[in-house]
């Protein structure tokens, strides 16, 4: 292909030489959105609590909060399977599309079985996302900065739980809580055409496919590395009977399966604090004395300490190594977690829940950077997929204790002690990971 050729989804020649930061951008409001619809979901349950019409109690609550994050595992598993057929740029596109669609249809929901189903459905676009959205970003960085390349684009989750935060403190003494649903649509009539015209398709999946020109082309204008992206046995996969079993053979081949297990277990942990803490701080610090008001600035500081602790402890993770990081958040996240319960000063509580913010969210943005350089990048979209497949598991885990908790009675100490104890296995699992077995990675 000559430098001429015009490079697919990009309407750019090789000439025009382009940067990672596009890809990072698009991403990085993708991520947004996706924080946004999850997060909106913690910020609605005291109001869903008061709604008398559907009658909800907390364990129903945590219930119906864990749906989304059933479709989220559903929609992250087979992801990986769809991508090696579609490729990363439609995925991206699909999943957009769907979970737009479906947060519309949440806010018109006229009962709480078709809620429910809806956060179910809105949850399998959600599911395309994260996955798709990592890959993308530390394939398009450069070798040395993906740490932080993947930490600065991952914030947008929080960015999305801070704006799910702010407009529930200012849209619900007003406004129904279903207003609050319905932003979540936005993204189909403006990010789903910018990603449509502007989002690269992924060098790996081009190789993978025997585009080969396509591909180098397509690196060549990112200003990408050809040979950081796909090795030589990479190059060579689209000819083999097995291509879509060769990224799954590697993770649970020998050299490394330890890994594998112990990334999908710190993914378990990791997202089991996000959902938890995003689907029940407000309402445990309302049962804590706190107004509605009060209690949801709470959320809006965890994903606020989230978006600075993930950043800065990303770009040390680049010169000291991610494992030492990540082990260190969960430990901080176990220290601060677990410190809330002792009914502090309010601004030494906003404090503790802000460092709570990147121990929960910061971790789990860091464990997915260390999924995402650990492996050879041909198997990277599926590590991300396994680890954060099984990891929905933990996410579905959190809103369900936090709503048994509640309805039990024992106090709301006791959640944030077992966000805590979650907090120890993910450092201890996060410390045993192996070193890599190829020096490709890193």
């Amino acid at each position: 292909m000559s430098n001429s050729s015009v490079l697919p989804a990009t309407g750019q020649t090789a000439r025009g030489r382009k940067t990672g930061l596009s890809v990072l951008i698009i991403c990085f409001v993708t991520i947004v959105f996706d924080g946004y619809d999850l997060v909106v979901y913690g910020s609605t349950v005291p109001s869903l609590l008061a709604h008398k019409e559907w009658q909800l109690t907390p364990a129903s609550v945590g219930s119906i909060g864990s749906l989304a994050l059933v479709g989220m595992l559903v929609g992250t598993l087979f992801v990986g399977a769809l991508t090696d057929v579609l490729g990363r740029r439609k995925i991206m596109m699909l999943s957009i599309a769907w979970f737009s669609v479906f947060m519309l249809l949440t806010s018109l929901s006229p009962s709480v079985e078709l809620f429910g189903l809806f956060r179910f459905l809105t949850g399998l676009g959600l599911g395309g996302v994260v996955p798709t959205c990592v890959a993308m970003t530390v394939e398009f960085a450069p070798k040395g900065r993906r740490q932080i390349a993947n930490a600065v684009m991952y914030s947008g989750y929080s960015v999305g739980g801070v704006l799910a935060a702010v407009f529930a403190i200012m849209a619900l003494p007003q406004l129904d809580f279903r207003w609050l649903y319905a932003v979540g649509a936005i993204p189909l009539v403006t990010l789903l055409p910018i990603v449509y015209f502007m989002l690269p398709e992924s060098v790996a999946f081009l190789a993978s496919k025997g585009r080969t020109l396509e591909a180098k082309a397509t690196a060549e204008t990112y200003g990408l590395v050809y040979s950081d992206i796909v090795t030589e046995s990479d190059a060579t996969k689209h000819d083999a009977p097995s291509q879509k079993l060769t990224a799954l053979k590697t993770l649970f081949s020998r050299g490394w399966i330890m890994a594998t297990v112990l990334f999908a277990i710190a993914s378990f942990c990791g997202l089991l604090l996000v959902y938890g803490l995003n689907t029940w701080l407000p309402q445990i610090m309302r049962s804590a004395g706190y107004e509605l008001g009060s209690s949801l600035t709470f959320l809006l500081v965890l994903n606020a300490g989230a978006i600075v602790g993930a950043i800065g402890a990303s770009y040390i993770a680049d010169r000291i190594g991610v494992k030492k990081v990540v082990t260190a958040s969960f430990i901080i996240a176990c220290v601060s977690i677990a410190l809330l319960s002792l009914g502090l000063p309010y601004g030494g509580l906003l404090v503790l829940v802000a460092l709570a913010g990147l121990g929960s969210v910061g971790t789990q943005i860091l464990v997915n950077g260390f999924v995402a350089t650990h492996y050879p990048q041909s198997a990277t979209a599926t590590a991300l997929g396994w680890s954060l497949g099984i990891g929905r598991f933990g996410a579905i885990c959190g809103p369900l204790i936090g709503g048994f908790i509640a309805s039990i009675a024992l106090g709301f100490q006791i959640n944030f002690y077992a966000f805590a104890a979650f907090a120890v296995i993910g450092a201890v699992v996060i410390a045993a990971v192996p070193r890599p077995k190829s020096a490709l990675q890193k």
